[in-house]
């Protein structure tokens, strides 16, 4: 029986950025670690101290629902290929709610994270560009961004 990869790419590094009304709060980093029937598992790190996280994937629907101990995320993954650098831009994007402990519990944002890597195979989709949160997230990822 052969394993088909899922479209969430592991082990992986994403540049991570959380807004709550519109106005950026944290930066940071996504790991994740492994995807295992649905099972997700990695790190969030947004101020010097990686925070286990748990999730699930659907890779039907290209769904990421993960928790850490402060917050709740869900998101979705949209993938952009630039053909003319050979490269695919993966972004995960969606809405998070703090939870207790946090001192912030109850409060909803929107958080972004991406990745790339390199372009394999036949382009998916090449039609539009990614939303304006993945170059600083791209920035984030690769230590040009803000601290």
């Amino acid at each position: 029986m052969q394993r088909v990869m899922p479209s969430l790419p592991y082990p992986s590094r994403w540049g991570l950025s959380v807004e709550i009304s519109g106005r950026p709060v944290l930066w940071g980093v996504l790991i994740i670690d492994s995807v295992t029937e649905g099972r997700v598992i990695g790190t969030v790190n947004f101020r010097g101290t990686p925070i286990r996280i748990n999730g699930t994937w659907n890779e039907n629907a290209k769904q990421l629902f993960f928790d850490s101990p402060y917050a709740s995320y869900s998101g979705q993954l949209q993938i952009f290929d630039d053909t003319q650098i050979k490269v695919r831009h993966l972004i995960l994007s969606g809405r998070f709610i703090m939870k207790p402990p946090s001192s912030q519990a109850g409060v909803y944002g929107n958080w972004i994270a991406t990745t790339d890597k390199e372009l394999t195979g036949t382009p998916i989709n090449t039609g539009a560009l990614p939303p304006v949160g993945a170059f600083l997230t791209s920035d984030l990822l690769y230590g040009t961004g803000p601290r």
